[in-house]
C-alpha cells in the first residue's frame, strides 16, 4: 500500500482541528488533510444548540451548529481536504498515519500530525455507584445529544449527579423539554461548571444546586425509580446518617471529561498526569517530533473560543515545522520545563523553548476555591508577570497573556515557575 504524503494530517473536524486546519494553511502548509469518524464536522459543538459561542472569536453570539458552519466555511474556501467516515487506527512515530473508511485503509505520510481528538465522558463506572442497571441512566453528554440531536424524550423525573457545564446546561434543557429537575449533586465543596452557567441554568430555574453531596446507590429494575443522595465529609466518604431518597426516572451524570488520548500513547507521546492530554512545548509539539496535540484532547476547556485561539496557534506552528523542513526555527538551543506551586494544578504548554518567538499565552486551573490571590510568573526566581484575581475557582481555566518582551524573557530563563500566592482559601 503506497502512503499518500501530505504536509499536515489533521486527526479531528472539531472545533480544535478546524481551526488548527485554517491557521496551518494561511501559514503556508497549504496540503492538508482532515480525517474525521463523524459524518460532518463540528464534533460536539453540533449538539450544543444553546447560544454563547463566539463570542471572542467573531464578536457574535452562536450556537455550536454555527460556530462550527463559520470554521468549516473557512475551511471549504481554502480548499482544505476534509475526509469524513474515516477513523484513524493508528499514528507512527514516524508521523505515518493509517486510517480506514469505506474506501478502504488509507496511509498517510504527514510532515506534521496535529492530534485534535477532542475527549469523552467519564462512565458510571468511574464513580462506582452502588445499585441495579436500570435504564434512564445517561452521561450528560449522551443525553445532550439524545434530547437535542435525535430529538428524544428521555425522560420526565432528572436528577444530575456533578456540576460540570454540560450536566448544568442539560438541567435547563430537561426543563425546557417540560421535565421537573429536582437537583444537581457536587461531591467537592465547589462546583465544577462555570459561574454563569450556574446563574443562568440553576438559579434561573430554582433548581438546587447541592454541594458536598453524592448519589450513593441507584433503585429500580427495568427502569430508574430513585436515587439515594448522602453528604460527603471532609475525605468525601458518604455520611449514612444524611441519606435521602430522590423519587426519579432519569438520572444524568456529568462527572468529568478526560482528553481522547489512545493515539497518542500509541505513538509514544508523553502524557501529563494532571491534564490527561500530552505534554507539550510553547509550540504545541509532543515530545515525539513533528506530532503536535490541541484542544480538549490536550486539556479540557470551558470556552470553545479557547479552544480556536490554542489551535490556531497549534496550526501555525505545525506549519513552520514543516516549512522549516522538520526543523524548529532556528535560535538557542533549549529550553525550561514549567513548574506549578501554590495550587495551581497545571499549566498548558508544560515547556518553553529558547528557540521559539512570538507572544506566549499561559493557559492554567487552579485546585481548589481561592480568594484575593495573585497568579505570578516567576523567572529565574524574579517574578516577570503578575495578574490579581479576586477569586479562581477549579471550574474557570485562568489564562495570562505575555506581551513580546515578557515572553522573550520566559524563554530566556534557565527556570520557569508559576505560583499562586493567595491570602484566603474558600473550602
Amino acid at each position: 500500500m503506497a502512503a499518500v504524503s501530505k504536509q499536515v494530517v489533521i486527526i479531528g473536524a472539531g472545533p480544535a482541528g478546524l481551526a488548527a486546519a485554517v491557521a496551518a494553511y494561511d501559514g503556508g502548509a497549504t496540503d492538508i488533510v482532515i480525517l474525521e469518524r463523524d459524518v460532518c464536522a463540528g464534533g460536539i459543538l453540533e449538539q450544543c444548540i444553546h447560544n454563547g459561542f463566539g463570542l471572542h472569536t467573531f464578536g457574535a453570539e452562536l450556537s455550536g451548529p454555527e460556530y462550527a458552519a463559520r470554521f468549516f466555511e473557512q475551511t471549504n474556501a481554502r480548499g482544505i481536504r476534509c475526509e469524513f467516515g474515516a477513523t484513524v487506527l493508528s499514528v507512527g512515530a514516524d508521523r505515518t498515519v493509517r486510517a480506514v473508511s469505506e474506501r478502504g485503509v488509507t496511509e498517510y505520510k504527514a510532515g506534521a500530525v496535529v492530534l485534535a481528538c477532542g475527549c469523552r465522558e467519564r462512565p458510571r463506572g468511574a464513580v462506582n455507584i452502588a445499585g441495579t442497571r436500570p435504564s434512564g441512566v445517561f452521561s450528560a453528554g449522551t443525553a445532550q445529544r439524545l434530547v437535542n440531536v435525535d430529538g428524544e424524550q428521555i425522560g420526565r423525573d432528572v436528577f444530575i449527579l456533578g456540576s460540570g457545564d454540560i450536566g448544568l446546561i442539560m438541567a435547563r434543557r430537561m426543563v425546557f423539554e417540560g421535565a421537573r429537575v429536582h437537583g444537581v449533586a457536587e461531591i467537592m465543596p465547589y462546583s465544577s461548571g462555570l459561574s454563569r452557567n450556574i446563574a443562568q441554568c440553576l438559579d434561573d430555574f430554582g433548581i438546587p444546586l447541592m454541594l458536598s453531596t453524592t448519589v450513593v446507590e441507584i433503585r429500580g429494575r427495568e427502569r430508574l425509580s430513585s436515587v439515594v443522595i448522602a453528604s460527603v465529609d471532609e475525605r468525601l466518604a458518604p455520611i449514612p446518617s444524611t441519606a435521602r431518597e430522590i423519587k426519579c426516572d432519569t438520572l444524568l451524570l456529568s462527572v468529568g471529561l478526560l482528553p481522547e488520548n489512545e493515539l497518542a500513547k500509541s505513538c509514544g507521546v508523553a502524557l501529563d498526569r494532571a491534564t490527561g492530554g500530552g505534554a507539550v512545548n510553547d509550540g504545541f509539539m509532543t515530545d515525539v517530533d513533528g506530532v503536535f496535540m490541541c484542544g480538549n484532547c490536550l486539556h479540557v476547556h470551558d470556552l470553545v473560543d479557547y479552544v480556536s485561539a490554542e489551535s490556531a496557534a497549534c496550526g501555525s506552528a505545525a506549519a513552520r515545522y514543516v516549512l522549516g523542513g522538520g526543523k524548529k526555527d532556528g535560535g538557542k538551543p533549549g529550553g525550561a520545563d514549567i513548574t506549578t506551586s501554590g495550587g495551581i494544578r497545571y499549566c498548558v504548554p508544560q515547556r518553553v523553548e529558547r528557540n521559539g518567538g512570538g507572544r506566549l499565552t499561559l493557559r492554567m486551573r487552579v485546585d481548589g476555591v481561592y480568594r484575593k490571590c495573585r497568579i505570578a510568573v516567576v523567572a529565574d526566581g524574579k517574578e516577570l508577570y503578575v495578574k490579581p484575581r479576586p477569586i479562581v475557582t477549579p471550574g474557570e481555566m485562568e489564562t495570562l497573556e505575555l506581551d513580546e518582551a515578557k515572553s522573550a524573557a520566559l524563554r530566556a530563563a534557565e527556570r520557569v515557575e508559576i505560583k499562586l500566592m493567595r491570602s484566603e482559601a474558600a473550602r
